[in-house]
C-alpha cells in the first residue's frame, strides 16, 4: 500500500512542477511579446493552441488580444482576463470587436 501511495504522491508532484514550468514559459512568451511590441517590432507569428491556425492581434480598449484566424477562437495573455470583467458592459463591447457589423437582432 505504501508503495501505491509514493507512486501517488511522486505523480502530483510531478504534475505540480509540469504545471508550474508551463506557467513560467507563458510569463515568459508574455513579456517577450510585450516588449517587442513596445520596441514597435513585429512579433513572431503565433500559432493557435487548438487548431495551429495564425493568431492575429486584435486592439481592444486599451488591450490587445489574440484571436485565431481559423476556429476564431480569443486568447488572452496573462491578467487580461481581470481587466475585461472590470469593465462596465464589457461583455457588449467584446462581441462588437470580435463581430464587427452584427448587431444580434435577427
Amino acid at each position: 500500500m505504501t508503495d501505491t501511495l509514493d507512486d501517488r504522491r511522486k505523480g502530483l508532484e510531478q504534475e505540480y512542477f509540469n504545471r508550474k514550468d508551463k506557467e513560467a514559459l507563458d510569463r515568459l512568451r508574455a513579456a517577450r511579446h510585450e516588449e517587442a511590441r513596445a520596441r514597435g517590432e513585429e512579433t513572431a507569428t503565433m500559432q493557435c493552441p487548438r487548431c495551429d491556425g495564425k493568431l492575429n492581434e486584435v486592439a481592444y480598449e486599451d488591450m490587445r488580444i489574440d484571436r485565431c484566424d481559423k476556429c476564431h477562437g480569443v486568447w488572452l495573455d496573462s491578467g487580461e482576463i481581470e481587466q475585461l470583467v472590470g469593465q462596465e458592459d464589457a461583455s457588449s463591447r467584446w462581441l462588437k470587436v470580435l463581430w464587427p457589423g452584427r448587431t444580434g437582432k435577427r
